[in-house]
């Protein structure tokens, strides 16, 4: 079966082996057995069912949360040619009706559904009538009441297990601590399933959290390298994401707004543009996220504290997927810790499960005060043990510089005691220094024993004391007053002398900036750069003309083996990692063109679109002048779409086509408000009259005229 499966494997989806356990779990479940699979967000756990689905005979059922997700996976499969549909509340019942159809006549190998429709009765009724393959149930902790992204409707998933008795079943997640596995488990019904953990280590996301200072500054100074790449920007507040998006965008990095407060046909549109474009910077806050299936997000950045390790590791995850370079960036406060810490205190729910959360802020407040290697702690957490410090996040690089903190920190502890418990950092601080203002005479705190003994350090080194107190859990935030500091019953000890305390020595920005280097920056070197924007650009241009996000065409991961792989025939093409035998037909030659294939110079594509731009001159049809340069006539319409989009040629030279029908097509462009839509959205109005190509043409003229 694995022989079958590896063919697949390599035919459709044009990869050579099996990843880490996907081989042993493809085999399970083919075989017709239950699998529960906990991998990382990037370890491919969607080939994990895809592949099975095609070695059983009929239909596979996969369960998603969100349409995003669903049409997303259904725009790959179709683009490698696998018949695979999304059942969800944007088709009218006419859509509906077709795709019921076409299951019946076995035309379908993948359905895609949202749980709540899955368990509507008349939805089992009519799978029950079916040959159902398998069904795979994707982001299986939604299940768990104990997770952040606990969906109610998941709970009826259990019933698959009565009503399909002999149907396999495999339940993916990226993220689940032991307590969230085994509720999967009971709820699901999945206790005779063979159980695959992999390794929740992400080693090609480099791991950096910086103190707060200026914190829009640091953000700046962190995307200066990282122009051009695409990204995600964390905020805890809807009005913060806001003004962080119009922030950027004002300092010329492309940003766009993403909560739960904007409209949910903006939310949709923002999150397509962020799909279909490149370089394009989402600032959200967590309600983004879930169903982004983005492979090439190069950066997270949180400009605030994740409430758990689950968040962080979840969000942080979606940087890199494709195995290629990315960075996970944060800069935390103090004050993230008192506005969390009020949350949880004003939040619903019984004392215990604030307990439990509690405990999540206080392991998150401890990976960000860590001195050891941070992915050690992150995995340690989820139980997971990392033999060595990785050498790839910021403590391993730069190293952690720790002082003995014992004097310092009882001080501090005792100008928060003496001043009454019910004073916030800032006023502390004006004590330990020895501040002689106006506050502080209204309120005597002058005549105090510890005014001005705190003046051999500076105030930014007693703020990062306070906050590392807070954070080991020697000091608390009085959360009934004012957000003061009051002390915690740990703290005895140190006030008694009975223990010493060593605390991180915040590092001043300019000793971290030489190990801060983009991590995705180093993806492309300097002599590379024209033919990896090249390749870019044509990716791009055949997202637009198949209606699907560019890394549906290829992943960054295939470009980068083709750019330092140089292939040179279809054959030498076959054999880059992602390049299937249904890609190698549709792309395989155009790609080949601008790596300069079949012995040509990298130059080719240029001159082929010099020689191309003579020859319409000419008056050559584009029929004609692909029999000319050998080449598809799709490929003819693109580099005339790009000539004319560089204003080399007009549209009139390009395109011979009747007045009336010119008019018609550039009406429908310039129908409706705002940006011009893309060819896919109008190109059913023309389907049978004219090509695709030729709407690109006229495309590319408008825009550039707009431009212009």
């Amino acid at each position: 079966m694995l022989d079958q499966a590896s063919r697949i494997l390599k035919d459709v989806f044009g990869y050579d082996s099996f990843r880490g356990r996907q081989g042993a779990i493809i085999e399970r479940v083919a075989g017709g057995g239950d699998a529960l699979v906990l991998m990382p967000t990037g370890g491919g756990k969607s080939l994990c069912f895809q592949v099975p689905a095609l070695l059983r005979e009929g239909l596979a059922v996969v369960v998603s949360p969100l349409i995003a997700l669903m049409d997303d996976q259904v725009a790959t499969l179709d683009e490698l040619g696998v018949a695979a549909v999304a059942l969800n509340s944007t088709l009218d019942t006419a859509a509906q009706r077709d795709i019921a159809e076409r299951i019946r006549r076995g035309e379908i190998k993948m359905l895609y559904l949202a749980p709540e429709r899955l368990v509507q009765p008349r939805m089992l009724d009519f799978l029950q009538r079916l040959d159902i393959a398998l069904f795979a149930i994707d982001e299986a902790h939604c299940v768990s009441q104990w997770g952040h992204d606990f969906r109610p409707e998941y709970l009826q998933l259990g019933q698959l297990a009565e009503l399909f008795p002999t149907v396999p079943r495999i339940a993916l997640t990226a993220t689940a601590d032991m307590r969230t596995r085994e509720e999967i488990v009971t709820r699901l019904h999945l206790q005779n399933a063979e159980r695959f953990l992999s390794s929740f280590d992400r080693p090609n996301i480099f791991y950096r959290i910086v103190p707060k200072d200026q914190p829009r500054k640091q953000l700046l100074a962190f995307l200066a390298e990282r122009k051009g790449d695409a990204g995600i920007v964390y905020c805890l507040s809807r009005k913060k994401v806001d003004e962080v998006a119009v922030f950027l965008s004002e300092q010329g990095f492309p940003a766009l707004p993403y909560h739960a407060g904007l409209p949910a046909e903006l939310r949709a549109y923002h999150q397509k543009r962020f799909l279909n474009e490149e370089g394009l910077i989402m600032v959200a806050t967590i309600a983004f996220g879930m169903g982004i299936d983005k492979p090439n997000v190069r950066y997270v950045a949180h400009l605030d504290l994740p409430k758990s390790l689950e968040a962080y590791y979840q969000e942080t995850g979606r940087a890199g997927r494709d195995g290629l370079p990315a960075d996970a960036w944060m800069a935390y406060g103090l004050q993230d810790v008192i506005f969390l810490k009020q949350m949880l205190s004003n939040s619903e729910g019984d004392e215990r499960h604030k307990r439990v959360e509690q405990h999540k802020l206080d392991a998150m407040l401890a990976l960000c005060e860590e001195t050891r290697c941070r992915r050690q702690a992150l995995l340690a957490y989820f139980d997971e043990e990392l033999a060595q410090p990785c050498g790839h996040c910021d403590n391993c690089l730069d190293g952690v510089q720790t002082w003995d903190a014992t004097e310092a920190a009882r001080q501090a502890l005792s100008a928060i005691y003496r001043t009454g418990q019910r004073y916030g950092v800032g006023h502390l601080v004006d004590v330990l220094l020895g501040r002689d203002n106006e506050k502080m005479r209204s309120l005597g705190h002058q005549h105090l024993a510890v005014f001005g003994v705190g003046k051999s350090l500076s105030d930014g080194e007693w703020r990062s004391l306070f906050r590392q107190l807070v954070a080991r859990g020697l000091a608390d935030v009085d959360l009934e007053g004012y957000g003061g500091l009051r002390l915690s019953d740990s703290c005895r000890p140190l006030l008694r002398g009975e223990v010493s305390l060593q605390l991180r020595r915040d590092l001043k920005p300019q000793h971290t900036a030489k190990s801060s280097s983009s991590a995705a920056s180093q993806l492309v070197r300097g002599e590379e750069r024209v033919e990896w924007e090249a390749l870019r650009s044509l990716r791009r241009k055949l997202a637009e003309e198949h209606g699907v996000p560019p890394y549906v065409i290829f992943p960054d991961a295939t470009l980068l083996e083709m750019l330092r792989s140089k292939p040179r025939t279809l054959s030498d093409m076959a054999r880059v990692s992602g390049v299937g035998a249904r890609k190698l037909e549709r792309y395989g030659e155009a790609f080949l063109a601008v790596l300069g294939g079949a012995g040509e110079a990298p130059q080719a594509v240029v001159d082929l679109r010099h020689e191309l731009v003579s020859l319409a001159r000419a008056g050559m049809t584009p029929t004609q002048i692909a029999r000319q340069l050998n080449c598809s006539e799709k490929n003819v319409y693109s580099l005339l779409a790009e000539a004319i989009s560089a204003q080399q040629l007009s549209l009139e030279q390009a395109l011979d086509l009747p007045e009336a029908l010119m008019g018609e097509i550039q009406d429908a462009f310039l129908d409706g408000e705002g940006e011009l839509p893309a060819v896919a959205e109008i190109s059913a109005l023309f389907a049978g009259r004219v090509e695709d190509g030729v709407l690109h043409c006229v495309r590319a003229a408008l825009a550039a005229e707009f431009e212009g």
